[in-house]
């Protein structure tokens, strides 16, 4: 299976392990994963005012790139995944919004017809998450893996519609379907700080240091994140458990971690 994706600028820079680890995890599970062509950064964050049309334009761009190739768009960052869904919503929804968009842009109209997964997504709809423990080799048995969600994977919960966003469970069975145990705690979707970080260093340790906490109290060795500034922010806040991108933890499990540095 092929699909469109949309990789994000960390992925493609600070982080291009992480990337690494998701393209060659993909391939073990059947899934190729092909990077649209002169993609630019989505944005960073989504813009509620309606006549922001500039900084939603290379969103709709990675979406038509994705609808002519006839495939469904795969992100892998969470903070990516927010503004190109959000913005899908607003070009199948707001009718003014869309009009704006495919008037500057000049193309064949497009209405939000592409289908968009976060790499999760496509783990548990469309690999399976059974068909993921199948493939695993390197099974993490007796690891205490804590999900943090943060805030962009499940929010707003009416345009993202990936899981509940007050009790998700998609980051719980991904870490079950790799073998480990899979630790709940109460801070696992609240804000790390991250987008506060430079304006209040103070109060964005605190929010992290709440997490990590949490999780450490619920028995936690390990937590796993979907957002590179989440992961980033954790661990420049002093964490004391590993925080790990769970592309990472999958390419161990799988087998494939190794094949990437080299």
């Amino acid at each position: 299976m092929k699909v469109a994706y949309f990789p994000g600028c960390t992925l493609k820079n600070k982080a291009k392990e992480l990337d690494d680890y998701a393209r060659k995890s993909a391939e073990a599970l059947g899934v190729t994963l092909e990077e649209i062509e002169e993609w630019q950064c989505c944005g960073g964050v989504f813009t509620t005012a309606r006549d922001e049309v500039a900084t939603k334009l290379s969103s709709v761009r990675a979406l038509v790139a994705a609808k002519n190739k006839e495939q469904p768009l795969v992100t892998v960052c969470s903070a990516c995944h927010n503004v190109i869904k959000q913005t899908n919503h607003a070009m199948q929804t707001d009718k003014e919004f869309a009009d704006k968009v495919n008037r500057y842009m000049g193309e064949e109209p497009y209405s939000g017809e592409t289908q968009v997964y976060h790499y999760l997504e496509l783990l548990r709809d469309v690999v399976g998450f059974d068909a993921v423990k199948e493939k695993v080799v390197n099974k993490l048995a007796g690891k205490k893996i804590a999900a943090y969600y943060g805030c962009l994977l499940l929010r707003p919960n009416s345009v993202m519609k990936m899981d509940d966003p007050e009790n998700p469970s998609i980051m719980e069975d991904f870490i079950r379907a790799i073998g480990a145990d899979a630790i709940v705690y109460a801070n696992r979707n609240e804000c790390c700080g991250g987008y506060i970080a430079m304006e209040s260093p103070d109060l964005a340790k605190k929010k992290s240091n709440a997490v990590i906490e949490n999780a450490k109290a619920a028995g936690a060795e390990m937590i796993i994140t979907a957002c590179p500034l989440c992961k980033y922010n954790l661990i420049k806040n002093g964490a004391d458990i590993p925080v790990v991108y769970f592309t990472e933890l999958l390419a161990e499990a799988l087998g494939v971690k190794e094949d990437t540095n080299e």
